[in-house]
Parts: C-alpha cells; sequence; structure tokens
C-alpha cells in the first residue's frame, strides 16, 4: 500500500487501568482498497516496525519512553495485537503520564509507523497548608509524600485528605474537614507544574459529655462505662487524666468488650442493638447504647474429645474451669488458645510444647438446656513435628555460631513453642539485633511427615558505644572517653582487613576508659567472653583499673602530685548458666584485688596519711532473668540477684590482738578530744590512732551481702510496671576490728558512682542530692562515712514513645523509698527517705542510655527541717 494516509489512524487510547480500547479510523477515499492491503481491524495483520516516533508533552527523551515502552524498531507485531497493549500497560505503570496513546501513522508495504503520545503528570511546585501551625507542617508533608516535585496525581490527592480526616479524628477532631485545590502554572520549561493549597478545617475538639445506656439491668451504667477503656465521659470535677475524645476506633473496640463484660458474667447472648451519637453542640457528643443482655448461663458438662496424648484430667487442670461455674466465653477462649501471652498455660501451648504444632482444639456447645451450657472440647493431634531445618538470616556482622549457641532449638528435635519463644528472648538479651524486628518464619510445614523448617530473621543494629564528654566540677574541667565494644572479636586483632572500625562478630565485650581531671586520674580496661571454650555457656571476665587522686594546692590554685592517693585494681570472674532448678539462673564468681596507696593524703576520709590498705575478696553471686524479650524496656518477667563478697578471716590467724588495739585506739581517741590537753599531746593522740587503723586497715576484713529483685508486669497495651526491691549489708567477722570504712552504701541521687576511691556504692535515691542522706548516730549526729546497712523500695510506671532500632525512647513515673544505718539496733527499713517524680529515658547504640529525672523528695535531708523538694537528675550510662 503505497498510499500516504493524510489524518493520523488511532489505534489505542488508554486513560484507565481497567483495559484499553484499540480504534482505527480511515479518513481513505476508497476504504476497500485499504482493506485489499491486508489491514483486518478484527483479527488484526503482522507487521514490521519501523520508526516510532513519541509527541505530546514529556521532559523524557523520546529514546527513554520507546525503550521503557519494550517497542523497537524491526520487531514483528500484530496490529492491532498484545505488544501494543503490554506498551500502553507499562508507561502506565510508570505513574509519570496523566494521558497515553499510541497511533499508526502510516503503513508502507509491511512496514508500520507508530507514535506514542502522552503527557506528563504535573509536578508539585508549591505548598501551602493552612489550619495547623508551622511546626506540624513538616512532619505532614513528609508523612504524605508532598514534597516539591512529587507527581501530583488523583490518587495522591485522595490519599491525602483521607489521611488528615482520620488523623485529626483520631485526636479527637470529629469534624475535621480538608480540602486541596491546585492550580495549573507555566514555567519557561513548558513543563506540567500545581500548586497545591491544602486547607486544614479540625473544628473543635469533640469529647464525650455522657454516655448512656439503654436496657441495662444486670450491671450498673458506671460498670459498663468502666469496660469502656478508651471511651470515657466528661468526669464532672475535670479529672485531668480521663481522656474524653471520641475516637470512632478505640469506640468500635470499645463495644466489643463491652460485650465481653457480659460474656465473661455467663450472658453469652448478649449483644449491642445499637448505637447512637447525638450532637449536643459543636464541641460535645453524647452516646446512647443499647443493649440485650439475655440470661445468664453457667457451665454444665465438658467432654474431650480426640485425645490420646494426654488424658481428661491433665486437660481439666489446665483448662480450670468446673461444671457449675459461670459461664464465661472469654475466658474460655484463653484457655484454649491465649493469643495475648506467648507463655500462656493453656491447651494449645500445652500440645504445641509437646511437638504437636498442627493440633487443632475447638470449644462446641452440644446442649444448652435450662441455662445450662454441655461442652465439648473436640481435639485433632495430629502428628508430633520435628524441626528439620533451622536457619538464621540478616547477622552481617555477628558470626553464626555466636547465634547458635544461643538457639534453643535445633534440627531433629521436636518443635516446642516455649523453646521457640525462649530463642527470641534470648536472641534479644544478646543486645547484638533489634529486638522489636526478631521474626520467626516456619517453612515447608509437612503434616503428613511431621517436620518443618523454621528461619530466624534478625536486624543487626548497633551494639558498641562511645562516651565522650566533657564539663566542670571538682574544682576544674573533667574529661571522659570511654569506648565499648559488646560484638568484639579477639581472635581478629591482629587481622588488620577485619578493623571496620574495630573486629567484631565474635559475641565478646571490650571497654575501655579513661578520666582526667586536674585532681585526679582514672584508666580502667575490662574484657569478657561470654562462652568461654566455645563449647559451654560459662562466661569469663576480666578487668584493671588504676586511679590517682592528689591534693588541692591552695597556694597554687593546682595539684600537689606530692600528696596522692592511688588505687590499682584487678578482677578475675566466672559466671557458669545453671540448669538447676531452671536454666535462667546463674552462679558468678569473682576474686579481686584492690591495692590502696596513700602518700601525705591527709584529709577527713581516713586517720591516717600516709600508708596502704589491701582488699582482697571473694564474690559468689547468684541470678535468675527471664525478662522478655527487649533488654532495655523489658515487657514482663524478673530480675532477681543475691550476692555475698567476703575478705578473708585475717584477725583469725595473723597473730594480732583487736582487742587490745580497740582498747588503745579507745583511750587515743579521748586525749585527743580533750581539750584540755596540749596540742602537742593530742597530735600525738592522733599519729596513735593513724598507727593503729594503719595496723586494723592493712588487709581488709568483711563480709557484705547484697540482693535485688526487679518485677516487670504489663498492665495494659505497653504499660508495664516495675517493682524493685534493694537490700545491702556490711559487716565484720571481728566487732573489735569493727566495720571497715571502705566498700559502703551512699544512698542518693542518680545512683552514678562517677569516681569513687574507697570502694563505695552510689545507691539512686531521685529527689535527694547525690550521696547525701547519710547515717545518723546515737548522738544525732551525720556521719558522712556511708552506711553498712541500706535497703530501697521502688515502683515505676513505663511507657514507649519508641522502640525503634535507631532509639528507642520512653517515658516514666516513679515513687520510691530508701534509707541507710550504721547498726542493726537502730535498722527501721520503713522509716524511708520517700520521693516521687517522672522521667525520660533515651537509648541510642552508639551512646547508651541518656535521660533525665524529675523528683521530688518529700522529707528533709539529715540535720535539715523541711523537705528537700525538687531536684533534677541527668543519666548517663546507668542501668535500664
Amino acid at each position: 500500500m503505497g498510499k500516504q494516509v493524510n489524518n493520523l489512524i488511532k489505534l489505542t487510547s488508554l486513560r484507565t487501568y481497567i483495559g484499553f480500547i484499540i480504534t482505527f479510523t480511515f479518513l481513505l477515499a476508497n476504504f476497500s482498497a485499504l482493506a485489499q492491503d491486508g489491514l483486518n481491524t478484527s483479527t488484526g495483520k503482522m507487521y514490521t516496525l519501523g520508526d516510532i516516533s513519541v509527541s505530546g508533552n514529556t521532559h523524557f527523551s523520546p529514546q527513554t519512553i520507546v525503550t521503557y515502552s519494550g517497542l523497537r524498531k524491526g520487531q514483528e507485531i500484530l496490529i492491532p495485537g498484545d505488544k501494543i497493549s503490554e506498551a500502553i500497560k507499562k508507561l502506565w505503570k510508570s505513574n509519570l503520564f496523566s494521558d497515553i496513546n499510541i497511533y499508526l501513522v502510516k503503513t508502507e508495504g509491511e512496514t508500520a509507523y507508530l507514535e506514542i503520545r502522552l503527557f506528563d503528570l504535573p509536578e508539585l511546585n508549591e505548598l501551602k497548608i493552612n489550619g495547623i501551625k508551622k511546626g506540624k507542617k513538616d512532619d505532614l508533608i513528609e508523612e504524605n509524600n508532598l514534597q516539591t516535585g512529587v507527581k501530583v496525581t488523583e490518587n495522591l490527592l485522595t490519599t491525602t485528605k483521607n489521611y488528615l480526616t482520620h488523623k485529626y479524628q483520631k485526636e479527637g477532631y470529629l469534624n475535621t474537614k480538608v480540602y486541596i485545590n491546585t492550580i495549573e502554572i507555566k514555567d519557561s520549561t513548558n513543563r506540567p507544574q500545581v500548586n497545591m493549597v491544602l486547607n486544614i478545617d479540625k473544628g473543635k475538639k469533640v469529647k464525650i459529655r455522657d454516655i448512656e445506656f439503654i436496657g441495662n439491668t444486670v450491671f450498673k451504667e458506671s460498670k459498663l462505662r468502666k469496660a469502656m477503656k478508651n471511651t470515657k465521659q466528661k468526669s464532672v470535677l475535670g479529672h485531668p487524666f480521663k481522656r474524653s475524645k471520641y475516637i470512632q476506633e478505640d469506640y468500635k473496640e470499645d463495644l466489643v468488650s463491652l460485650v465481653d463484660k457480659y460474656k465473661e458474667n455467663g450472658y453469652r447472648d448478649a449483644r449491642v442493638i445499637s448505637d447512637t451519637i447525638i450532637h449536643e453542640d459543636k464541641k460535645n457528643i453524647t452516646l446512647k447504647i443499647e443493649v440485650e443482655e439475655g440470661e445468664q448461663y453457667r457451665f454444665g458438662n465438658i467432654d474431650f474429645i480426640g485425645n490420646t496424648v494426654y488424658s481428661d484430667q491433665t486437660l481439666r487442670n489446665v483448662l480450670r474451669i468446673n461444671k457449675g461455674d459461670i459461664y464465661n466465653g472469654v475466658e474460655l477462649e484463653k484457655r484454649i488458645a491465649d493469643n495475648s501471652r506467648p507463655d500462656a498455660q493453656d491447651i494449645t501451648n500445652l500440645y504445641q510444647n509437646s511437638g504437636y504444632l498442627f493440633s487443632t482444639i475447638n470449644p462446641v456447645e452440644v446442649n444448652t438446656e435450662g441455662n445450662v451450657i454441655d461442652m465439648e472440647i473436640r481435639i485433632t493431634e495430629g502428628k508430633p513435628v520435628y524441626f528439620n531445618n533451622i536457619s538464621i538470616t540478616g547477622n552481617d556482622v555477628t558470626n553464626d555460631k555466636v547465634i547458635y549457641r544461643e538457639l534453643h532449638t535445633r534440627p531433629g528435635q521436636l518443635y516446642s513453642k516455649e523453646n521457640v519463644v525462649r530463642t527470641v528472648r534470648e536472641l534479644s538479651q544478646l543486645g547484638y539485633f533489634d529486638a522489636e524486628q526478631i521474626g520467626t518464619n516456619f517453612q515447608n510445614p509437612n503434616p503428613n511427615e511431621g517436620t518443618i523448617d523454621l528461619e530466624y530473621a534478625l536486624v543487626e543494629t548497633g551494639s558498641s558505644q562511645i562516651e565522650l564528654q566533657g564539663g566542670y566540677g571538682g574544682g576544674g574541667f573533667i574529661g571522659t572517653l570511654g569506648l565499648s565494644f559488646n560484638n568484639f572479636s579477639l581472635k581478629n586483632i591482629f587481622n588488620l582487613d577485619s578493623y571496620k572500625p574495630v573486629p567484631r562478630g565474635d559475641g565478646q565485650k571490650l571497654s575501655l576508659r579513661l578520666q582526667i581531671s586536674r585532681f585526679f586520674r582514672t584508666y580502667s580496661f575490662s574484657f569478657t567472653e561470654p562462652w568461654m571454650g566455645g563449647k559451654k555457656p560459662v562466661q569469663f571476665s576480666t578487668s584493671i583499673s588504676h586511679s590517682q587522686q592528689f591534693l588541692y594546692d591552695p597556694t597554687t590554685g593546682n595539684a600537689d602530685k606530692d600528696k596522692r592517693f592511688n588505687i590499682t585494681g584487678v578482677t578475675v570472674g566466672l559466671a557458669k548458666r545453671l540448669t538447676i532448678p531452671d536454666d535462667f539462673f546463674t552462679l558468678s564468681q569473682a576474686i579481686s584485688f584492690q591495692h590502696y596507696n596513700l602518700k601525705n593524703y591527709n584529709t577527713g576520709l581516713f586517720t591516717f596519711g600516709d600508708g596502704y590498705s589491701n582488699n582482697l575478696s571473694y564474690t559468689l553471686g547468684l541470678s535468675r532473668n527471664n525478662t522478655y524479650n527487649d533488654p532495655i524496656f523489658p515487657m514482663g518477667g524478673s530480675n532477681f540477684s543475691i550476692t555475698t563478697k567476703l575478705s578473708l578471716p585475717y584477725s583469725l590467724f595473723n597473730g594480732v590482738d583487736y582487742e587490745e588495739l580497740a582498747e588503745e585506739r579507745e583511750d587515743l581517741q579521748e586525749i585527743q578530744n580533750d581539750p584540755n590537753n596540749s596540742i602537742i599531746i593530742r597530735n600525738q593522740a592522733a599519729e596513735g590512732i593513724a598507727e593503729i587503723d594503719q595496723e586494723r586497715f592493712k588487709w581488709l576484713e568483711f563480709y557484705k551481702i547484697k540482693m535485688k529483685g526487679d518485677w516487670y508486669t504489663r498492665l495494659v497495651d505497653k504499660l508495664i510496671f516495675k517493682s524493685t526491691v534493694e537490700f545491702g549489708f556490711l559487716g565484720a567477722y571481728n566487732q573489735d576490728r569493727g566495720v571497715i570504712p571502705f566498700e559502703r552504701f551512699f544512698l542518693g541521687g542518680d545512683g552514678l558512682g562517677n569516681f569513687s576511691l574507697d570502694g563505695r556504692e552510689a545507691i539512686a535515691l531521685r529527689g535527694y542530692p547525690n550521696q547525701s542522706l547519710q547515717p545518723v548516730d546515737e548522738n544525732g549526729l551525720i556521719t558522712n562515712d556511708g552506711g553498712s546497712i541500706y535497703n530501697k523500695f521502688s515502683m515505676e510506671l513505663r511507657y514507649p514513645i519508641s522502640l525503634k532500632q535507631q532509639a528507642k525512647i520512653f517515658v516514666l513515673g516513679f515513687v520510691e523509698g530508701g534509707v541507710s544505718y550504721n547498726d542493726f539496733k537502730d535498722y527501721n527499713p520503713f522509716a524511708l527517705y520517700r520521693s516521687s517524680g517522672a522521667g525520660l529515658r533515651i537509648f541510642m547504640p552508639a551512646f547508651g542510655l541518656l535521660g533525665i529525672d524529675f523528683g521530688y523528695g518529700f522529707d528533709p535531708l539529715p540535720g535539715q527541717s523541711k523537705a528537700n523538694g525538687w531536684e533534677t537528675h541527668f543519666i548517663i550510662g546507668q542501668q535500664f
């Protein structure tokens, strides 16, 4: 066909994803002549593509568009046919164009020439937002992808409008209206662009004035309102913590909770007949809820059908529901399968913890005569299931062996849900992976053969931390540099290729810390291997530290290096995971040695300024930790520990008569305190006391017992209640030798020890200054040397703002109390210094834990007469 086609012949026009229409229009003098050339619009004809041109309004090059369409010169295609349809679909899927057409321009023999005509979607040029605060606009733009240059589609406009309407209704703005206007503009590039005006009219925040019930006779309205956890009416007293906003999603959930309230008390037929919203005015609504209660039912006979693995009595013990009990459909479901707790004591877990992964348990009502419901618990046990393959993914840094040794599931092992849950907990506790993203993917289930594969999906998180800070304190600048590598690899320390930035992946921990000021220096090093030998969970740890303290020289204002106090210490420890009573227990042991050396260091801290003391001790500890899953924000479980630290009983074999020394010291003390004696005599007495104390404390003799328990309880959603009890006691084997001035308990403040010369333990008690709650002696004088006994009680409510990998943030409110004494005869565990307040915690993998607490001390400090009041505490690196 050599004739020129004067007008374009339209083949295809596609404006939506639903389909396409192919239309041929020929404006020819003789249509039959064209038909003779072989173009059949009903069956199509094969052509070879010649040139493919591009027209319309687009900033993409013709070559790019033709390439993306999938069409190419020289290609044989059927016209009309699927190739053109596919090309149009591809272009539409790019979401870049508002109109796409493909035309047949002409044909020359067996060659067809096409034209792709399309128009770019308009881009967003400028966005104006009205109706919200300036500080909220950036978040709104990011949440709705309204950045400059984004393609403006009908879907974008609809999605944005629906999102914002729902967002503000969820915040209590029930009457929210969102209007979006777009205005086309032209610029020098001739690219289609629009300016968008986004008007948000939130209206007044709508609150629930009243919740009224119709048809209730069993429960009072107050009981039914209480069952609605998230939907509350306005309080008469205007309670600040009582939420009365109307949120539709929460309201619908609360209607289910309302019915569950009836079902839990035997009214299984209870239902909500209708619920009505009455708009009192622009700010207030009334909810009217009509219920049908029905009659109360009780459980009748409960029979188990299909059980062979467990006896009826065993299943009854787990079900814990007896004939004659008030019918509780909600509790029945939980006793069969409690989906809110993976470790619940229910029948489903009983079977799944014994390998019956494919078991099904269905409660069926078989008779309901006389308001008594007879039940059958129908059980299909299936075959026991064994693990086939166990795999891990996502560990880009941590070596496989570090993960596999923590798994409680093994190939060939009988399936146990309890072991899967325990494995997730152990992997979370490592701290190398994001606890919120650990997944368990069951693959290739085979009920006939009784096998299944399990994959643990992990997401690595930064496990190393850096502490770099500076501040002013103690008369000068204090600089601190700390490095903690929590997934270290010692074996690769000489492999330069493994430094990224340090060798990692073997689960070891290496910590270095340096703290320097004009008046002290502290250096410390520690290393921990959690699986010594690589075969058993035996943790080896060692640490070395050295510190120097210099006295202040009043003549120069600098440190006097000739008047110093040095402490050098080393500790070696072993900790073994036990299997009895269960494998949550750990037994730890450590031997430590500290050497205290004083030179011309005359302060009130010690009675001798020249000399030394040695502290050789053995620590034995027993702990049990079954908290889960995130160690930073545990949502359940407990953590209990008891430790005993002992020195050798030197007074039994060193040949020193400490009773005689004590009498001699008492005599010298009287001489020193007698104002009638001359200064020379009193100084000589002081020197004698120093010599005696040097002998008493040459080798420290003591025993120290500490106990601490933390309990975490999930109240609702992610609201966690944490309760803590602590107790500590420092004692002496020989009362004539007395309790040592080292290792004491100093109560009050944030609990950060910072720089402690004498082995003291800083016990946090918010609402009071650091280490300010000193014991008072029998004369009412503050001792200023810490306590030998202390106890503390604490309660916290915690709620997370974010548990994402980049930053875990939670808020807390606390109430706590504690007290310390120097003697058991004065000890009263309930005469507490009390406080309460609120705080914030932020954990970032690179920097550890940061936080702030605002605490109010209700009691006066020792020697004061009025409540201490508000204190602000900054937390850096403290325990969670």
